[in-house]
């Protein structure tokens, strides 16, 4: 849940805030920003509005813990090998490039997953780009997404071609076949047709002769 509140006190270990209920919530010192902080007066001071987020409350000893840092979209339960995600490329380097998909951290897209030619990742893309990967891998424990660039046409979901699908070879030999069935028949019908002609022009022809006499 995010909530608003207002810096009431500072510690060595944390800040207290003043959410509006019974009690004060509390941000440690390893939740007030993503770098890090070595003294909590440096990052906020009593008084301060203060946007955070709950971590976890216990009823029973009155405490509820606090962050500064934005959660993450996507947790790492959401993530599973083979899924195809959408990010944008949040830094370069020589061996690849991050991927930020909204987890906890980047994704890295390693250069060898890019392209069977590619050398320079910085060929393929640029800071800030929008691409879309599959997960390759995945180590929770060490908090490591691993990604490639490399999809099939099952992961990217092309919609079936126009083109006719490819025939059997008893399908072309079947074709190949009425094609010159057909083939004959145009044939004995165009000689039909000549003979009928040829016989009529000879009927026409006796019967002039007949008429001459």
């Amino acid at each position: 849940m995010c909530l608003q509140g207002a810096i009431t006190r500072t510690e060595l270990y944390g800040a207290f805030v003043d959410l509006g209920l019974e009690r004060e919530g509390l941000i440690h010192i390893s939740c007030l920003s993503e770098q890090r902080v070595k003294k909590v007066s440096d990052q906020v001071k009593v008084g301060d509005k203060v946007k955070v987020w709950v971590q976890s409350v216990d009823p029973e000893k009155g405490r509820i813990a606090l962050t500064m840092i934005e959660p993450a979209a996507v947790e790492w339960d959401d993530l599973a090998e083979g899924q195809i995600r959408t990010g944008k490329v949040v830094r370069l380097e020589r061996y690849g490039v991050f991927v930020d998909l909204g987890a906890e951290r980047p994704g890295l897209l390693h250069v060898r997953e890019m392209g069977q030619f590619v050398r320079n990742p910085a060929d393929v893309v640029k800071t800030g780009e929008t691409v879309e990967v599959k997960v390759l891998k995945l180590d929770r424990r060490k908090r490591q997404i691993d990604l490639t660039l490399q999809l099939d046409a099952e992961d990217m979901g092309e919609e079936e071609s126009d083109e006719e699908p490819a025939l059997s070879a008893m399908e072309i030999a079947f074709q190949q076949a009425r094609a010159m069935s057909d083939e004959r028949k145009s044939r004995n019908r165009k000689n039909k047709q000549r003979e009928t002609r040829r016989d009529n022009m000879d009927d026409i022809y006796r019967r002039t002769l007949q008429q001459r006499e």
